[in-house]
Order: C-alpha cells, then structure tokens, then sequence
C-alpha cells in the first residue's frame, strides 16, 4: 500500500492550487482556522462566550458559530471581537 502525503490527497481529491474545488477547500480551512484562534484567545482571557458575547454587542450563539466555523465573519466583526471583546490587535496578511 502506497503511503500519500496530504498534499498528494489534497492534489488527487479537490484539484491542484488554482482550480475552484481546491481554492474553496483552503477558504474553508482558512475560515476555520480563525474560528480556532478566536476560541484559544477567548479562553485564554478566560472569558465565556456569552461573556464575549456580551463585550462586543453580540448573541452568544453567534460566538459559538464563528468558533465552530469563522466563514460569514465580516472584518468589522472581527476587528470588534479582537479589539473590544479581546483587547488584542488583529493582523491580516495576503500572500500572493
């Protein structure tokens, strides 16, 4: 049995780099991602959801959702939960 490493399953599965399928794919890793970095900076100001939730004019529902997947976070919305809710800075970088 031939061992493949997760960019050959990535490639053979959802397409090379550039092609639609596989552009979506890393989108939505990336939007998860970010659902993570918010969670792990949220318990590590050892605040609840509905905590933060309450910091930045938000429901609680809509924190668990962002977390669970950060895809629909407008920029405003997470420059208010970095910035208001967190007291960090959020930075942004574009590969191209």
């Amino acid at each position: 049995m031939e061992t493949k490493s997760w960019k050959e399953i990535k490639d053979s599965v959802y397409g090379k780099k550039g092609t639609e399928r596989r552009d979506e794919l890393d989108r939505d890793f990336e939007s998860f991602k970010i659902g993570l970095l918010l969670r792990k900076a949220r318990e590590e100001k050892h605040l609840t959801q509905s905590e933060l939730a309450d910091l930045v004019d938000k429901k609680r529902e809509y924190i668990s959702k962002i977390e669970n997947n950060g895809s629909n976070l407008t920029l405003k919305t997470l420059f208010d939960i970095v910035e208001k809710g967190l007291g960090g800075k959020v930075k942004i970088s574009i590969d191209l």
